[in-house]
């Protein structure tokens, strides 16, 4: 008797203490998961009730060209930043690691700093450096194109520039996984391995990326859930233009929205757009998983 009290008295703590967090997960995830789902099956506006017109929303988008358009500009946005950023946060990670006491935390913290910067922050910072006019990397771009270039105003440039100011806002986190990656990797592997005679790139390929490959996966991962959810710095930047060019899934779930007050419409995107995520990173992770066994 006194073991089911006991086992009573457990389960009632464990709900008092998991009550706070079941209510905040079903109030501000659960419940407007629903509501959004339900949303994207009728005609409603933003705000109030709608008629419910089953799929014809989804039917709709795929006669949407500007959706597909914005799709498509998610995907590239992808491949500018997803593998680049990781490759470069490896590297700094490696150059990082090399260093010792208070310069490897300065350095750190140097690479680091970006990431806590908000999105307005540093749009604005980017925006001043490539200002047409005044911008202080514009002689470096009039350097390779022979003249100066409106990056955000081009639709050629736009998103590869708009790729970069995201890397460098993003990769200090990057940097921080990578280089706890490398901390966990034990020591004496490496010196085994010098004692064998291995040269440092047969290190790095023997030892280090097969031990780091887990984190690398992680941080790939991350960057593309990150990436596909694009949209305040095309929206501060360029707005989306020119001519579409960086025009994003967000931005027209945005548009249809809280522009145009078509709710149900904008929860088919939002809805499209969550699948899109779920079925790509749960591929790229279990491909990256496999790839990772070889």
């Amino acid at each position: 008797m006194s073991k089911l009290k006991r086992r009573r008295r457990e389960l009632r703590a464990a709900g008092l203490l998991t009550a706070p967090f079941l209510f905040v997960f079903t109030v501000f995830f659960l419940y407007p998961t629903y509501k959004v789902i339900a949303l994207s099956f009728t005609d409603a506006p933003l705000i109030g009730e709608g008629q419910w017109i089953g799929f014809a929303n989804y039917a709709k988008l795929l006669n949407d060209r500007l959706f597909f358009t914005s799709l498509w500009n998610n995907l590239y946005f992808v491949l500018l930043t997803v593998v680049p950023t990781t490759v470069i946060a490896l590297l700094i990670a490696l150059a990082v690691s090399k260093l010792k006491g208070r310069m490897q935390a300065l350095v750190l913290t140097l690479f680091f700093l970006p990431y806590v910067l908000p999105v307005s922050v540093v749009t604005l910072i980017w925006a001043w450096m490539l200002d047409f006019q005044f911008g202080i990397l514009q002689p470096l771009i009039a350097a390779v194109t022979g003249k100066p270039v409106p990056v955000f105003r081009n639709p050629y440039w736009v998103m590869p520039m708009i790729a970069v100011v995201t890397i460098w806002w993003t990769n200090g986190f990057n940097v921080l996984l990578l280089i706890a990656g490398l901390r966990n990797i034990p020591q004496d592997l490496y010196e085994a391995a010098s004692l064998d005679g291995a040269t440092p790139w047969q290190r790095f390929w023997r030892v280090t990326w097969p031990l780091l490959w887990p984190v690398t996966a992680l941080v790939l991962t991350l960057q593309l859930i990150l990436q596909l959810k694009l949209f305040d710095q095309v929206y501060l930047l360029s707005n989306g233009g020119p001519f579409n060019s960086s025009y994003v899934v967000l931005m027209q779930m945005y548009r249809e929205a809280f522009q145009l007050n078509n709710g149900g419409y904008a929860s088919a995107i939002a809805m499209v757009l969550f699948l899109v995520i779920v079925i790509v990173s749960v591929l790229q992770f279990q491909i990256l998983r496999i790839g990772g066994r070889k």
